[in-house]
């Protein structure tokens, strides 16, 4: 058993942030447990006792299938009418046009562009496109975001691409 978190908790917080590929590795073994932990997202749930040999072959399962899921998403290109931006090649065209980003420029237009006409908060951008959560004073992400606002120009009715929601976050556009 875990000290101060239930596995089944431990599970809820990490689904709610990630979809990280998790094992539960367990005493708990009847039916409704694997029932619960497979429910609230766990990618498999082996009961203990078991063999090493039995978690190796079912962490192998695991990264085959997160892998050729990741590889699909990354393959798959993102189309906000003239933008286009493909993940797996790390480019973004507009109007047929290369538009040169930085790494981190190009992952923060991927999360806005997977998420066009949503609102995404400056801390939930920051975590999923520059990996760290935002400190007070933190400008970094208003930087990048008026970078790449100059890099693509604007839509063609005039407006940005990237709206900025004051106080909250950032919408990308959709058409």
């Amino acid at each position: 058993m875990m000290p101060r978190l239930s596995g089944i908790e431990a599970l809820r917080r990490i689904r709610s942030e990630s979809s990280l590929p998790v094992l539960m590795l367990t005493a708990r073994g009847d039916n409704v447990d694997k029932i619960v932990g497979l429910d609230l997202g766990a990618d498999d749930y082996v009961a203990k006792p078991c063999t090493p040999g039995e978690i190796v072959a079912r962490l192998r399962a695991i990264l085959r299938r997160t892998e050729t899921r990741e590889k699909a998403k990354a393959d798959e290109k993102i189309q906000i009418g003239a933008l286009v931006l493909s993940p797996g090649e790390r480019t973004v065209k507009y109007l047929d046009k290369a538009v040169e980003l930085t790494g981190t420029e190009f992952c923060i237009l991927e999360v806005l562009a997977r998420n066009a006409g949503r609102l995404i908060n400056k801390q939930d951008l920051s975590k999923k496109a520059l990996g760290a959560p935002l400190t007070p004073y933190d400008r970094r992400l208003d930087v990048h975001i008026s970078s790449i606002r100059q890099k693509l120009g604007s839509r063609p009715d005039g407006a940005p691409w990237i709206q900025t929601v004051r106080g909250i976050g950032y919408q990308m556009v959709s058409e």
